[in-house]
């Protein structure tokens, strides 16, 4: 799908995490850091459990120089994964965040 198909799914009853998740990931693919990043923020908030929304909200933000943001995603996403025992994405989650507090 490309990108203004999937914005046309947005506010109706098929906008959900993922195909906002799906969205973020072609915008910030497309240099639009700001608008993948509202869309993820969205996601998030649709659905709080969201491992993978919450990773990339976190590197999205990592890309747009918003490193304390950035922190902040990844470590309410540890958190996440955790609790639903996703080992996977926390681990992931775990090395973005180190590699972010050792670079500053």
């Amino acid at each position: 799908m490309d990108i203004e198909s999937l914005k046309k799914m947005v506010g109706t009853t098929r906008d959900g995490a993922m195909l906002r998740l799906m969205l973020a990931r072609l915008l910030a693919a497309d240099d639009a850091l700001g608008e993948a990043e509202f869309h993820l923020e969205a996601a998030v908030a649709m659905n709080p459990d969201y491992a993978a929304a919450w990773k990339e909200l976190g590197r999205i933000r990592n890309s747009a120089s918003k490193f304390e943001a950035a922190a902040e995603a990844w470590s309410i996403g540890i958190q996440t994964a955790r609790e639903n025992g996703d080992k996977q994405a926390e681990k992931e989650m775990t090395v973005f965040l180190k590699r972010l507090q050792r670079q500053r």
